[in-house]
């Protein structure tokens, strides 16, 4: 075994885990051993690609010494007319990411999700930068590949917390009620303006129900700990510091270990306090130039002297490794230095996948790297350069502007005339006119004009960009309309392909960045969205199933939209909803990448004509007046109605008793009626005869009983 194995084995000897089956080292660089072949071999791909982009190494002319060695920018050009058309579609929209909830119960959580993601890249993430920079590496190497991460720093300070005594009073009710409103609406306002008192005298008030004042009785200092960052990043990797598993077959998520190597020093790791064994490298071997693969990026002769500012190259490991030895395996992340393990834990982002995604300019079946155009144009660029160094050749050596004379011609005296412009004499026996000759450029052959047109034409078909060489007219197009849409047709649609492709991309940054959202966003996250909304987002709330969609278009089809909402537009009739016009003019004016006008529309609340209003109010009182009176009419109309009717009923009651008074009389109903009035009649006029008969016999017996009691006390 070599030195180098035994230092690697004898290091990892010590466990940094306390796992049962903890990997060694050896068994990580064997990895990075085992796919530096692959690696290798795609890296020379794309180092070709950019020397022919950028004209360099072996793009350079190998022309003899005199001859020129000039090189057209083929690709350089085409490339530089990708970059603005792939990267506008992102930039042009103010939000980048549009969240859809799969179902309603997700509506809340996916709106949260929109607010916090897209303040991140518009505040947080440098969002033009990353998008220039993305666009640029997937257009120059055919992939970008990006990192995730997250940055988290906090620091400690002193703050002045007040000695608060509370005393019960119901009088503070209202104000209690007051903060509540303020804390559910105005986060920020509750946050800053509120004093400290107030919001314990609140915190009492949840807690207890009833209503407190806060006296401070002193202060005090408390030293305490305040959040300084805590979002995500994004890191566009260079393509020689990243090495995939090469039997990934072309998929990442099947790809056992990603590994990235970047550079870095002891003051950078002790800060990220995520590292251990710091003690334990070698610093005087660890040197950005001391490794042999270290990307072209990081070549350079400068380095720090002093131990904590010295560079040197840290290796990261995200792979998968039975680490309880149950035979399957789990998510975990390794970083050494030289033979030095400083850092080795299971996977700490909630998707347990390694942080990074590739996005492809041209995919290849079954890899992970796409193409450039450049892999397409290198030959058409050679034969250009080799036909423009021709063409240059044939003017450059050529004696332009020269003049010739016969020896035979002049005479010493008249050649001095001559040559200062004066009159002179010249030999009979020679016509000046054939003594004299004048060096051109020589004419260009047509072959070589027709070889160059003939080229970038190739060019332009293979990647579809046109870059107007002829001028901007409509032959450089198409002979005829239908041509020229055919071929803005067939170069739109490919620009679209690569354009999804790129989105892609960057719907998966936006896919993990919403999942590192969920587990390390703090509990409560203040977003300003405008200047008198704010949106408090919790993290609880912002879990759900929700679609992720990038809101990017190109410009053809922007204005394909906005030309069928034109005609859409012409087509309402006057009686239809102004705000339905309104609406499908927003939306025009976003697609012509007017903003701030869409919005002025979508809020305008058009003033009435104080003339006009007085009008309809008339014309209000006025049909509220017939109304008034048609009510009027119809109560009179009723009431006469049922006059009338208790009329007809009188009459019809009278009417009915004669019937009935003329039937009694006929069936002699009303004689024994009759007969048994009178008979009644009789019957009690002779009852109270008989009645009165008995009283006054009655009468008569008492006062003879009175008589005789009266006779007998006189005895």
């Amino acid at each position: 075994m070599s030195e180098e194995h035994t230092a690697d084995v004898d290091v990892s000897a010590k466990k940094l885990t306390s796992w049962s089956n903890e990997p060694t080292l050896l068994d990580l660089k064997q990895d990075l051993t085992e796919a530096a072949s692959s690696h290798s071999s795609q890296t020379t791909k794309i180092t070709e690609w950019l020397d022919n982009l950028h004209v360099r190494g072996k793009a350079l002319a190998n022309a003899p010494k005199g001859n020129s060695q000039i090189v057209p920018r083929l690709i350089r050009k085409q490339a530089e007319w990708r970059y603005a058309s792939l990267s506008e579609p992102f930039l042009s929209a103010e939000d980048l990411f549009d969240v859809k909830p799969v179902t309603w119960e997700d509506r809340e959580s996916a709106r949260q999700n929109k607010i916090v993601i897209n303040n991140q890249f518009n505040t947080v993430i440098d969002k033009v930068a990353f998008i220039d920079e993305y666009v640029r590496a997937a257009v120059d190497e055919g992939t970008a590949i990006v990192r995730v991460g997250w940055e988290f720093e906090e620091e400690e300070y002193e703050k002045q917390v007040p000695e608060v005594y509370f005393h019960v009073d119901p009088s503070q009710a209202p104000l209690m009620e007051e903060l509540a409103r303020m804390k559910e609406e105005n986060a920020t306002g509750w946050q800053f303006d509120v004093p400290e008192e107030l919001k314990m005298a609140f915190e009492k008030f949840e807690e207890q129900g009833i209503p407190f004042r806060a006296e401070i009785i002193g202060m005090r200092t408390e030293t305490t700990m305040r959040t300084v960052k805590n979002n995500p990043t994004l890191e566009l990797c260079h393509h020689d510091d990243v090495i995939f598993d090469p039997t990934c077959m072309g998929d990442l998520s099947k790809a056992n270990f990603v590994i990235h190597r970047f550079p870095s020093s002891l003051s950078d790791l002790e800060k990220d306090g995520r590292y251990t064994n710091l003690n334990k490298i070698n610093h005087e071997n660890a040197d950005i130039l001391g490794e042999p693969d270290n990307g072209p990026d990081n070549q350079s002769s400068f380095n720090f002297v002093d131990k904590p500012r010295k560079k040197f190259i840290v290796h990261e490991y995200w792979g998968y490794w039975d680490i309880d030895g149950s035979g399957i395996v789990q998510p975990i992340v390794a970083s050494w230095v030289g033979n030095t393990l400083i850092r080795l834990e299971e996977n700490p982002f909630p998707d347990k996948k390694p942080p990074f995604v590739t996005a492809n300019y041209l995919p290849v079946r079954r890899s992970l790297y796409g193409e450039p155009d450049g892999a397409l144009l290198e030959d058409n660029q050679k034969i250009i350069g080799a036909v423009t160094r021709g063409m240059i050749d044939i003017l450059g050596k050529s004696a332009n502007g020269q003049t010739g004379m016969r020896k035979d011609m002049l005479d010493t005296t008249n050649k001095r005339k001559w040559e200062q412009g004066k009159d002179y004499e010249f030999n009979a026996n020679v016509d000046p006119r054939q003594g004299v000759f004048m060096h051109t450029f020589p004419e260009i052959p047509q072959s070589a004009q027709y070889m160059l047109q003939a080229q970038n034409m190739e060019a332009e078909s293979l990647t579809g960009v046109k870059a107007f060489n002829n001028g901007i007219t409509g032959d450089s197009l198409g002979q005829t309309a239908t041509g020229t849409r055919g071929a803005l047709d067939a170069a739109s649609k490919r620009e679209l392909g690569i354009l999804r492709r790129l989105a892609q991309g960057v719907v998966q940054l936006g896919r993990k960045i919403i999942a590192m959202n969920q587990e390390f966003l703090s509990e409560e996250e203040v977003i300003r969205i405008t200047n008198d909304e704010f949106v408090k987002v919790r993290r609880d709330d912002l879990r759900g199933h929700f679609d992720l969609r990038l809101t990017i278009s190109t410009a053809e089809e922007n204005e394909a939209k906005a030309q069928e909402l034109a005609f859409m537009l012409q087509t309402i009739g006057p009686d239809e909803d102004p705000q339905v016009r309104r609406m499908i003019l927003a939306d025009i004016m976003r697609l012509r990448k007017m903003p701030d006008l869409a919005k002025k529309v979508e809020s305008y609340q058009p003033q009435p004509d104080p003339m006009q209003q007085q009008i309809q109010q008339l014309e209000l009182e006025k049909l509220q007046a017939e109304i008034d009176k048609l009510k009027s009419e119809t109560q009179e109309n009723l009431a006469q109605a049922g006059e009338k009717s208790a009329k007809a009923d009188n009459i019809s009651a009278d009417t009915d008793k004669k019937s009935l008074d003329f039937v009694e009389q006929e069936s002699g109903v009303t004689q024994a009626r009759e007969l048994e009035r009178v008979g009644e009649q009789a019957r009690s006029q002779a009852t109270l005869k008989a009645m009165d008969h008995n009283f006054e016999r009655e009468q008569t017996r008492k006062e003879a009983l009175r008589a005789y009691v009266e006779k007998g006390a006189q005895e």
